[in-house]
């Protein structure tokens, strides 16, 4: 018996943005049907708490030709220091029916791409239709990744992008701009990033807020990304208030989001809140958008479900190119 081996170049030569927005949204409609299994991850601090161990597991499909998986990977703020990636670490992947394993990817570069493909169903679905003026909050893979994402379901008419170090959010914009063929600009404030925008993400490693809801223009959407633990949020109370709220696993948002438990605990909303999983709302089970002048919130948590699909993608493309390693058990 063998699996195929998949390093960062085959994953990312594998699976192009365009491809796994279509990917994870059909992942998210699958999880609304009920076909999916997607329990709460495990995370476990590392013992002197500079980093965790997370493990991600999950079901994607029914019997007859669903999968089975999990992602294992530590998330280490502080690498960026250093100039390596704070997610780290590897997906498995299963046959459902005989119990196979099928395949072994690297887990950051599934992670950089499905995360904003999930950034990009949602503001597909929420954003309106004619937003177009970008504020990125953060420099970090996500931001990179989320620029992408954001041009692939959207006419981009302005990129602002905020760090904060300036000379982050400088050079991001230099090679962004280069590499896309259109202005990005590196401002000096949170505030500045966002005045005015329609669409704005934040992917920082940020514990307290950086996006307020006063700086929140009517009929913005937000993906909120970065912070995805009880204690941290990227954003204050009253910029989850102003927003209708969604979220990829509703389990997820209730154990693990800090922006919406910190503003419950500070009583500023309650759960009902919450609007719905954004599967449901891709599936007509709840509204999405009801106006262009409303806000809207996506925040997303990150699950197996995602991971599973890109996986499955990817090894099916890896067996049609002949990509990959083949490692015998």
């Amino acid at each position: 018996m063998s699996f195929l081996f998949l390093n960062r170049e085959d994953v990312e030569s594998l699976l192009t943005m365009a491809d796994c927005i279509e990917v994870v949204e059909e992942s998210l409609r699958i999880l609304a049907r009920g076909d999916a299994v997607q329990p709460l991850r495990s995370a476990l601090w590392m013992p002197d708490r500079h980093g965790l161990l997370v493990v991600m597991p999950g079901m994607l499909g029914r019997a007859e030709d669903g999968v089975a998986g999990a992602k294992v990977l530590t998330v280490v703020p502080d690498n960026f220091t250093r100039g390596e990636d704070s997610h780290q670490g590897l997906v498995l992947l299963f046959d459902q029916k005989r119990g196979r394993p099928l395949a072994l990817f690297d887990a950051g570069a599934v992670t950089a791409i499905r995360t904003a493909a999930a950034s990009a169903v949602a503001t597909r679905a929420l954003a309106r239709q004619d937003a177009g003026d970008l504020a990125i909050l953060g420099t970090g893979v996500q931001a990179r990744s989320h620029l992408e994402a954001m041009r692939s379901v959207r006419t981009l008419r302005r990129v602002r992008v905020w760090s904060r170090n300036f000379e982050h959010a400088r050079r991001l914009a230099e090679e962004e701009g280069a590499r896309l063929g259109f202005a990005v600009e590196p401002v000096s404030t949170a505030r500045e990033a966002v005045a005015g925008a329609d669409l704005i993400c934040t992917v920082t490693a940020a514990t307290a807020p950086v996006l307020l809801g006063d700086w929140i223009s009517p009929g913005a959407h937000v993906n909120a990304v970065g912070a995805c633990t009880p204690n941290a949020r990227e954003l204050d109370a009253a910029a989850v208030a102003k927003a209708r709220l969604f979220t990829d696993r509703k389990e997820s948002l209730f154990a693990e989001a800090g922006d919406f438990l910190l503003a419950r605990a500070e009583g500023t909303i309650d759960d009902s809140h919450f609007q719905g999983e954004l599967g449901d709302v891709l599936e007509a089970k709840v509204p999405g958008r009801r106006s262009d002048d409303e806000v809207t919130l996506f925040k997303s948590l990150g699950i197996a479900v995602e991971d599973l699909a890109a996986g499955r993608f990817i090894y099916e493309k890896a067996l049609e190119s002949g990509r990959g390693a083949s490692l015998a058990l």
